[in-house]
């Protein structure tokens, strides 16, 4: 790890580093995770697909990679920064170092910039568009670049990300993510429903979540339409987590709109959005995302505090609620919408990723609350 590399902003700064990973040029939305640890996950979240992502821990790298705690097949997001890529990886479960694992997937990196500078930056001004090169290195040219890149805003990014063919999901959590979850309320109990998911681009542990609590799980492509949902005939319906702009993924809504009142429906992320569209909200741009390991929200129906793991630069614009839906968690980093459910019919979202143990378990509780609506579903068919 020697060769220099810069980024370029579209507001004209450029930072110098060295590169790691891959070599190459790539543009993207430059945004920042103020997760300590997690980089693996963050690399193969499918949410991340155009974007270039700066950690602001300050090293990165230190315990390595493993093919356990993959959320994907492969990394997604177009670049990634660090302050310090650690030179050795530390850990038990290691099967390799973060620059080797960047440059077999062809992701190109960036270390040894102020990323202290770069985060109050893109706090300040917002998340920006911008370049990452090895190969192009005058400061002009690659400003020039980072200007003329696409961007994210009416992108449907969720295209390049579904997956080509149906599947049946059949692993479970890992064991260190079940240390204690046999505590959890209702592990124990098996009931078998069957739950549709619609891969917008999901993080596999929610697949894993909703098989370990006993659950078949269809996993769909994104671009499904709700005679193919419906035609599984399902208990309920899981709507992920996916990359970019929610408004371009038309498709989605309106499948998503012929199948409210249909069965149950839980989403994530993307999901939430894709849900609140559905319903007649709209959604906006947020200034610079929520993202990391340490996100607070409240649960206003009990007011509890949860710490959550989040992914999203979108979010639902609360004067455009209709009547029926209600809020039912706020982020309290900037009380922005992180939660909504129907008043009338079987169906919620939130916000944030209750599957990604940054509580640990905090969030959890949201998979108990989907298996509850299954299982009063099914009492009201067989009372029907």
């Amino acid at each position: 790890m020697s060769e220099a590399a810069k980024l370029a902003l579209e507001d004209g700064t450029v930072y110098s580093g060295i590169a790691f990973g891959a070599d190459g040029e790539v543009d993207g939305e430059v945004v920042f995770n103020t997760s300590m640890t997690g980089y693996q996950e963050i690399l193969t979240d499918p949410s991340y697909r155009g974007q270039i992502v700066a950690m602001t821990y300050p090293e990165i790298g230190n315990y390595g990679v493993n093919s356990e705690d993959v959320e994907s097949q492969r990394p997604h997001l177009a670049g990634f920064i660090v302050r310090q890529l650690s030179g050795r990886a530390s850990n038990f479960r290691s099967e390799g170092a973060l620059d080797d694992y960047l440059s077999d997937h062809g992701i190109v990196g960036l270390a040894g910039i102020d990323t202290r500078s770069l985060v109050r930056r893109l706090r300040t001004h917002g998340a920006m568009k911008g370049v990452i090169s090895t190969q192009e290195l005058d400061d002009a040219t690659l400003v020039a670049k980072a200007k003329s890149s696409p961007g994210l805003v009416g992108r449907d990014l969720v295209r390049e990300v579904v997956p080509q063919q149906p599947c049946e999901w059949t692993e479970k959590l890992s064991a260190w993510t079940r240390l204690d979850h046999d505590q959890l309320p209702g592990n124990a109990i098996a009931p078998g429903f069957h739950v549709v998911a619609l891969d917008f681009g999901m993080k596999w542990n929610i697949a894993r979540h909703l098989h370990d609590m006993g659950c078949k799980v269809t996993i769909l492509p994104g671009t499904a339409t709700a005679d193919e949902v419906l035609a599984l005939a399902p208990d309920g319906i899981f709507l992920s987590n996916g990359p970019g702009d929610p408004e371009p993924v038309d498709y989605g809504i309106e499948t998503i709109r012929k199948l409210l009142g249909q069965t149950p429906i839980f989403g994530i992320c993307l999901g939430h959005q894709l849900l609140a569209l559905a319903c007649g909200a709209e959604t906006f741009k947020l200034k610079f995302g929520h993202r990391g390991a340490n996100q607070p929200v409240q649960n206003l129906l009990n007011s509890r505090v949860e710490i959550t793991a989040q992914n999203h630069g979108f979010a639902v614009r609360e004067e455009t609620l209709p009547e029926t839906l209600e809020i039912t968690h706020r982020n309290l980093n900037d009380n922005t919408i992180a939660g909504i459910k129907l008043r009338d019919l079987p169906a919620f979202s939130v916000q944030y990723h209750p599957e990604a143990s940054a509580g640990p378990h905090d969030s959890t509780y949201l998979f108990q609350e989907f298996r509850d609506l299954m299982a009063q579903g099914r009492a009201q068919l067989s009372d029907a």
